[in-house]
């Protein structure tokens, strides 16, 4: 018989111990075992196989691709209280430094840290990620948090930022932070702490 696989499975006709050679037919018996191994064969491929439609050939193009993959981690902790009244932007004192293997390589950035604020009237901090010449990451330029400060507020924080370096030279971020009325900001690294991460991922 004409075999179906791949398109679909076949189903094949099992003799008995009591049936003829002829009946089925033993070489047609042989025959579509070795057309149904053979399409096996050229299913899976060969290995280094070149024909698009095999396994073999299909999984090594998954094999082969790098975009997407996380190829380090680095990770900068701050246990000490920080605090700021200035509203300009200053350090908070946690920095982060990856050494980029590829220039096609982004850097994902995320830094946890949990803030009090407190004083007269109402207050709110500003925080950004920046590199080290203090310019902000795209996705982490500013975010405000606003507190209501006839009481001690605290709030747990995880900002993230992507960013393309485009270099394979040792790269810097850091966390920078302001008040906006001059009321006292504070981040608890103390009762928590501060964690920044530098996340290569392969481009």
């Amino acid at each position: 018989m004409a075999i179906n696989f791949p398109t679909s499975l076949d189903v094949f006709t099992d003799p008995t111990a009591s049936d003829q050679l002829n009946l089925p037919s033993h070489s047609g018996q042989h025959t579509d075992l070795n057309n149904a191994v053979e399409a096996l064969e050229a299913k899976v491929g060969a290995d280094g196989s070149a024909v698009t439609s095999s396994h073999d050939y299909k999984i090594a193009q998954l094999e082969a691709r790098t975009e997407g993959k996380i190829l380090q981690v680095v990770r900068a902790t701050d246990t000490t209280e920080r605090t700021t009244t200035s509203t300009s932007f200053v350090d908070a004192n946690i920095s982060v430094t990856i050494t980029p293997t590829s220039t096609s390589s982004d850097i994902l950035l995320l830094w946890v840290f949990r803030i009090e604020a407190s004083g007269s009237g109402n207050s709110r901090g500003r925080f950004q990620i920046t590199d080290s010449s203090n310019t902000a990451i795209s996705g982490a330029e500013e975010v405000t948090v606003g507190m209501n400060a006839t009481t001690t507020n605290f709030h747990s924080l995880t900002m993230t930022a992507y960013d393309s370096p485009a270099t394979t030279s040792a790269t810097t971020y850091k966390g920078r932070f302001r008040s906006e009325s001059a009321t006292t900001i504070r981040i608890q690294n103390a009762g928590a702490t501060g964690q920044l991460f530098a996340i290569e991922v392969s481009g």
